[in-house]
C-alpha cells in the first residue's frame, strides 16, 4: 500500500473549504477504510499514518505507544499506535484503551493483529485535528526543520516541534569549534558531544523552571552492547513513592552514528505544581564527576536486561523504592502489635545502614501456615499497574477455598537479591516450613530466587503474565488464525501425556514457521511451570490452571491507598477476611449439607469435610453415576480400569486399584492437584463395593477440624519448641476464647465449663 493507494482508501471529512494542517493541506473526502484485523502495510510508519487519518475523521488524536524487537537480530517485529489519551502520565489522559497493534510478518508486510476502538472519553470536532506528518524516505514531504528523525523513523504528533524552531544542526560547526553548549529550553533535534552534557543541560533547564530531574532507562545496543539512548525524567514521575504522581514529563536523547546525542523525544507538560526556583549553577554530583559512556557512574548503575522475551530495568547499586516514612510508620505498628501479639513477626533487610525489604506476618498468619502453606501464592498484584507502594503478599487457601494470608512485604526493588531474602524471611517466620507448590510471576530474578530457597518446591507461572506475553507474541496468529487457536489450545487444555504434548507441540512450530521463535522455545523449555499436564500431577490446592486466587486485599486496599491510611485499611481488610473464615467456620459446625444418596460414603465425608469441600466431593459421587467402568488389566493385585461418561466415548480415564492396600490412581489427577478424590476413582470404589475412604483420601487440610488442629510435622519442620511455642499459644487462646463464649451462656454451663476445665488442668499438670 503506496502513498497513492493510502490517499484512495481514506480521506478527511472535513467542512467545506479545506483544512490547512502544520502547512499541509487536505483535500475534502469521505471515509472509504476504518482499520480492520488482517490489514496489510508495506511498513509501520504507513500504518501509523493510516491510523492517524482514521484518528483525525473519528475526532481524536494517537500516539506511539509499545515497540516489540526480535531476540534473534533485535529488528522491529511489533509496534504499537495508542489513542493520545492512553494512560495516566498527564491530567489530560484518561487512560483510553483505543489501540491497534501491527506485527511484521515474513514476507516483510505489516498485518494489523489487534484493535480495541472503544474509547472512554468525549470525541473532539473533526476540523480541529491535524495528523501528524511522518518522514519516510519513499515519500518526501516538506516539514518543519526543527523536526529530527527519531531512533525509529516514526514520529507521532507529540514529538513534533514547535514551529519556528531552530535546526540546532545547522550549529554543529560553531558548537565544535568551542561555541558554547546550547542553554535554554530543549527541544526536539537538540544535539549534544555526550550524555553528560545533555544530564547536565537539562539539570539546568529543571532548576529554572523549578523541578527536578532524575535518571531513566538506558537502552543498549542488541549488537555490541553500547549504549544507544538514554531518558531523564522529572523527579515526580511513577508512583513508587508517595511524593511521586507520575508525571509524564521528560526529555530522551539518542546516540547517532557520529558520537553525539540528539534530542528525539520529549515531554515538557507536568501535572504537578512546580517547586520554588533552585540554583541553576548547582549541577548535580552525578553530572559534575562526569561519566564515561562504558564507565561506572550513576547512570552506569541502570541496565535493561531481558527477562523471558521483555525488557526489565535493574539497577546495579541497588536503592530502595520504598520511601523513608514507611520505615518509621511500620515499625511503630510492629512493636505496638508484637505487644499485644506474642507470635507476631516482622524482619527489616539493612544495606549500609539503610532499610531495604520488609516482612512481617502475624501469628494468626504463621500458625494458618501450618495448615494451609503446602500451596502458596505471591502476589505482587503492585506490577501490573501504577501502585503508590511496592506491596505484595503470600497468600494460602483455607479449609473453605477462601484466600489465607500468609505473611506480607514491601519489596525494595526488584532484584535476585531482594526476592531471594524475602523468601528467606517467609522460612524464618513459617519455622522452617517450606510449599509443596508456588504460583508466582514468571521473571528470571523470581525463578532463581525460588530455586535457591525452595529448591523442591513446583513454581507455577502466574495465569495473567502468561496470557499477557502469549498476546504480545501469538497475538496476530490467534486472532486472525481460527485453525491455528483450536490447535494451540487444544495442545496445551487436551494433552494427556507429555509424548501427546511434545508431538502437538512440534506439529505446531512446523506447521505455522514457529520452530524460530524465541519465546515460542523457551515457553517449551519452561512447560512444567506452565502447561496444564505437567501442573496437575502437583498439589495447588484446586486452584484453577488458566486463572490466580481472589486478591487478598482488594478492594479495601488499593494501588492509591495514601501512606496515612495504609495501616487502618490493612487492618480493615485482614479483619474482614478473618470474619468471612470465622462465619464459614460456624455453618461447617452447625449446619449440616443435605445427602443426595445412601451411599455410606456420602455420610463419612459430610462428618469430615467443611461444607464448602463436602459440596466439591459431593458433586464427584453424583457424577460418577452416570460413569462406566470396565476392567481393561489386571497384574498382581492391581486392576486397572477405563473410566468412561456413558454415551461419551471422547471422555476416557484410567483408574489403577490395588486390592492389597485400597490404593487408587486416576490419571485425570485431581487428587493430586486438588486433594478430592475425582468421579472415576469413585466409580472404581463403587464396582470394588468399598464402603468407606481411606482416611488418606480425605485430607486434614479440607476437614472441618483444619484450622484448630494440631501443628502438623512440628517434629519434621526443622523448628524447635521455641519456634512453635508462640503459634501454640495462639491455638490454645484462640480455642480457649470461644470455650469461654461457650460456658458463659448459662449457669449451668459455667458450673460444667468450669469443672471441665479443672479436671484438665489436673490431668495436664500429672504429664511428665
Amino acid at each position: 500500500m503506496n502513498r497513492e493507494e493510502l490517499g484512495n482508501l481514506m480521506a478527511v471529512r472535513t467542512k467545506p473549504g479545506a483544512l490547512v494542517c502544520n502547512g499541509h493541506r487536505e483535500d475534502e473526502g469521505e471515509s472509504k477504510m476504518e482499520p480492520h484485523v488482517g490489514l496489510e502495510f508495506d511498513s509501520a510508519e504507513e500504518a501509523q499514518e493510516f491510523y492517524s487519518v482514521y484518528a483525525t475523521q473519528v475526532g481524536f488524536k494517537i500516539r506511539i505507544g509499545q515497540l516489540y524487537r526480535s531476540r534473534v537480530d533485535g529488528s522491529v517485529i511489533s509496534r504499537r499506535f495508542v489513542c493520545s489519551k492512553e494512560g495516566f502520565q498527564t491530567n489530560s489522559r484518561t487512560g483510553c484503551p483505543a489501540f491497534i497493534r501491527v506485527q511484521k510478518v515474513d514476507s516483510g508486510k505489516w498485518v494489523l493483529a489487534n484493535i480495541n476502538k472503544e474509547h472512554n472519553h468525549d470525541f473532539e470536532p473533526s476540523d480541529e485535528i491535524c495528523p501528524p506528518r511522518i518522514q519516510r524516505k519513499s515519500f518526501p514531504t516538506p516539514r518543519s526543520s526543527a523536526g529530527g528523525a527519531s531512533r525509529t523513523g516514526i514520529r507521532s504528533h507529540e514529538d513534533d516541534s514547535p514551529a519556528g524552531v531552530v535546526d540546532m544542526k545547522r550549529l554543529k560547526k560553531e558548537e565544535i569549534e568551542g561555541v558554547a553548549r546550547p542553554t535554554g529550553e530543549p527541544y526536539k533535534g537538540l544535539e549534544f558531544n555526550s550524555a553528560n552534557e545533555a544530564y547536565k543541560f537539562y539539570h539546568t533547564y529543571a532548576a529554572n523552571i523549578g523541578f527536578r530531574i532524575r535518571i531513566g532507562q538506558l537502552f543498549r545496543s542488541k549488537h555490541d552492547g553500547s549504549i544507544t539512548s538514554r531518558r531523564f525524567v522529572c523527579s515526580k514521575e511513577g508512583h513508587q513513592h508517595p511524593s511521586r504522581v507520575g508525571c509524564g514529563a521528560y526529555m530522551r536523547i539518542q546516540r547517532q552514528e557520529s558520537g553525539r546525542w540528539i534530542v528525539d523525544r520529549l515531554q515538557k507538560e507536568h501535572n504537578h505544581e512546580f517547586d520554588t526556583l533552585t540554583d541553576p549553577s548547582r549541577t548535580p554530583s552525578v553530572a559534575s564527576k562526569g561519566y564515561r559512556e562504558e564507565g561506572s557512574s550513576v547512570l552506569e548503575n541502570l541496565d535493561l536486561v531481558e527477562t523471558n522475551g521483555a525488557l526489565s530495568l535493574v539497577k546495579r547499586v541497588r536503592e530502595s523504592n520504598i520511601g523513608s516514612d514507611w520505615y518509621n510508620l511500620l515499625l511503630d505498628y510492629f512493636q505496638s502489635r508484637q505487644a499485644e501479639d506474642t507470635g507476631f513477626f516482622y524482619a527489616v533487610e539493612m544495606r549500609e545502614g539503610k532499610g531495604m525489604n520488609i516482612f512481617w506476618a502475624d501469628a494468626r498468619s504463621r500458625f494458618s501456615c501450618a495448615q494451609f502453606g503446602d500451596a502458596i501464592v505471591f502476589d505482587t498484584t503492585y506490577r501490573r499497574g501504577s501502585y503508590s507502594v511496592p506491596f505484595a503478599s503470600f497468600v494460602g487457601v483455607n479449609h473453605h477455598r477462601q484466600p489465607v494470608l500468609l505473611g506480607c512485604v514491601l519489596i525494595a526493588d526488584e532484584s535476585e537479591e531482594s526476592f531471594t531474602w524475602i523468601f528467606q524471611a517467609w522460612v524464618r517466620a513459617m519455622s522452617g516450613c517450606r510449599p509443596v507448590s508456588i504460583i508466582a510471576d514468571q521473571d528470571i530474578t523470581i525463578q532463581h530466587s525460588i530455586a535457591k530457597i525452595f529448591p523442591g518446591t513446583h513454581h507455577r507461572f502466574s495465569a495473567w503474565q502468561i496470557l499477557a506475553k502469549e498476546q504480545e507474541n501469538l497475538g496476530a496468529l490467534l486472532s486472525m488464525d481460527a485453525e491455528f487457536k483450536y490447535e494451540y489450545e487444544a495442545c496445551i487444555f487436551q494433552s494427556q501425556t507429555a509424548t501427546e504434548f511434545d508431538s502437538a507441540w512440534n506439529m505446531l512450530m512446523n506447521k505455522y514457521n514457529l520452530r524460530d521463535n524465541t519465546w515460542c522455545k523457551e515457553m517449551y523449555r519452561m512447560r512444567k511451570s506452565w502447561v496444564p499436564l505437567h501442573i496437575k500431577g502437583t498439589f495447588f490446592a484446586g486452584i484453577p490452571v488458566d486463572g490466580s486466587l481472589k486478591s487478598y486485599f482488594t478492594p479495601i486496599l488499593t494501588s492509591q491507598t495514601p501512606l496515612n491510611e495504609f495501616i487502618i485499611r490493612y487492618e480493615k481488610a485482614l479483619e474482614q477476611r478473618r470474619e468471612e473464615e470465622r462465619k464459614e467456620d460456624f455453618n461447617s459446625f452447625n449446619l449440616q449439607a443435605v445427602l443426595h444418596t445412601k451411599d455410606p460414603i456420602e455420610e463419612q465425608c459430610r462428618r469430615q469435610y467443611t461444607i464448602t469441600m463436602f459440596k466439591v466431593f459431593q458433586k464427584e459421587l453424583l457424577e460418577c453415576y452416570s460413569y462406566v467402568g470396565i476392567k481393561i488389566n489386571v497384574e498382581g493385585a492391581i486392576s486397572r480400569y477405563l473410566v468412561q461418561k456413558c454415551g461419551n466415548g471422547d471422555e476416557r480415564n484410567t483408574v489403577a486399584f490395588n486390592a492389597s492396600n485400597l490404593n487408587v490412581n486416576c490419571s485425570c489427577k485431581m487428587f493430586e492437584f486438588e486433594g478430592i478424590l475425582c468421579r472415576h476413582a469413585l466409580k472404581v470404589f463403587q464396582i470394588m463395593n468399598i464402603r468407606e475412604l481411606p482416611s488418606r483420601y480425605i485430607l486434614h487440610r479440607w476437614s472441618k477440624n483444619a484450622k484448630y488442629g494440631i501443628l502438623r510435622d512440628a517434629d519434621s519442620g526443622g523448628g524447635g519448641l521455641q519456634d512453635f511455642k508462640p503459634l501454640m499459644l495462639w491455638s490454645l487462646r484462640e480455642e480457649a476464647r470461644n470455650y469461654i463464649d461457650a460456658g458463659a451462656a448459662s449457669l449451668e454451663r459455667y458450673k460444667l465449663a468450669f469443672e471441665m476445665m479443672q479436671d484438665g488442668r489436673r490431668n495436664l499438670c500429672w504429664q511428665n
